[in-house]
């Protein structure tokens, strides 16, 4: 019986030798990537309609299994650092025996034939590149599900039917914003006689061959073929490589899902310290732009906010009236405190909140927290406040 793979069956063993379970499960998976990569031209390779199709049938049954419920199953008494740390380390590993059992099938031809090949030649023609296809598929299929597999365990919720949700997924299953994962991240954590072949893994060199594609298939399959361009690539160098990145993606995704987390933390608690439900809205979107465009971290707190008063009740006033205001004047919120009955030092707690949630602390939101402060009765301390927006820093 073929046994499936989708960083899901084992648990991690660390980075000792490769178990019989561990290799069987990585060749099960290869053949079902394989008969996947007969459907692909090299059209779909070099155009970058791959990874749409690679999308849809790495992911449609995937989500169907892989949600809180499959986790708290798997891993009934571990915290989701621990989870998540035991999912890289088993993709990356994953990603490794791939790359050592593929590595033997690569030439340098393989940048040649990806340039100079027959646009509807079916990538099972030329043996290199059959072989090249599948290993761009299984890592890039690795690291797309280790970066959900992560969301889910953070309990950050994404929507797949959502364009919005499937294009924060692909951002930090491959970085493909800043491109920065595998610049700064491979020289810290991989092992020196790897170095030199991530940065040229990552460097961004210029492809003739890549030029013209989407911004995602032209990362990845750039990525891959640097790879195996470099003459002195070996069985050994492929799996570090296969290793290393899937690794560095894995706590690229960690990170951010695991801040994500904290923003939602935050957002449930704060609604829950006060009852003052609509001067809270108003208060932490004063806090957020007091300075001018609230950052992405206060914008999204804000937005967790809302959402879930909204779904406790849908009457507070402030819900409709922020969306006609563009400049919101300092004194409008504080009359609307002033004019609160009951204890307002909830609120305080939660302007706090968020003037550190981005990890910075500026002079305007000093000012304004110390004249919410005085309305709130409740203590101002600006150099605690600085000392908290340190410890935010990520």
């Amino acid at each position: 019986m073929e046994r499936r793979l989708s960083t899901e069956n084992h648990d991690s063993q660390g980075e000792g030798a490769t178990s019989p379970d561990e290799r069987e499960a990585v060749e099960g998976e290869l053949q079902g990537l394989k008969a996947f990569a007969q459907t692909l031209s090299l059209d779909d390779l070099k155009g970058g309609s791959w990874f749409a199709k690679l999308l849809t049938f790495s992911l449609a049954r995937y989500v169907e299994k892989v949600d809180a419920h499959y986790f708290r199953t798997k891993y009934p008494h571990l915290p989701p650092d621990a989870v998540a740390d035991a999912r890289i380390q088993l993709a990356s590993r994953y990603a490794g025996i791939e790359g050592g059992l593929s590595a033997s099938a690569y030439t340098g031809a393989v940048a040649a034939t990806m340039g100079s090949g027959g646009g509807a030649s079916p990538v099972t023609v030329p043996g290199g590149v059959a072989s090249f296809a599948v290993d761009l598929l299984f890592v890039t299929q690795v690291q797309l599900r280790l970066a959900y597999d992560i969301a889910v365990l953070y309990g950050v919720p994404l929507d797949l039917d959502d364009p919005e949700d499937v294009w924060k997924l692909i951002r930090v299953a491959f970085a493909v914003k800043s491109g920065e994962m595998g610049r700064g991240a491979a020289s810290k954590g991989a092992p020196a006689i790897l170095r030199p072949v991530l940065k040229k893994v990552f460097s961004g060199s210029t492809l003739a061959t890549a030029k013209s594609l989407p911004v995602v298939g032209k990362y990845l399959l750039q990525r891959n073929i640097i790879k195996f361009a470099i003459p002195v690539v070996s069985v050994p160098i492929s799996t570090g490589v296969n290793y290393w990145s899937t690794r560095i993606a894995g706590r690229h995704a960690q990170r951010i899902f695991r801040h994500d987390a904290q923003i939602l933390e935050v957002a449930r608690r704060v609604t829950s310290r006060t009852h003052l439900h609509d001067e809270l809205v108003w208060v932490l979107w004063l806090i957020s732009t007091v300075d001018g465009p609230a950052r992405d971290d206060e914008r999204r707190l804000v937005h967790e906010v809302t959402s879930i008063l909204y779904k406790l009740e849908k009457d507070i006033p402030a819900l409709e009236e922020l969306r006609e205001v563009v400049d919101l004047e300092p004194s409008v919120v504080w009359a609307k405190v002033n004019a609160a009955r009951g204890d307002r030092a909830g609120l305080y707690d939660a302007a706090v909140l968020a003037a550190v949630i981005d990890g910075e602390v500026s002079a305007g939101e000093l000012t304004a927290l110390r004249d919410l402060a005085d309305l709130c009765a409740s203590e101002f301390d600006a150099g605690a406040i600085r000392q908290e927006a340190r410890r935010n820093r990520w």
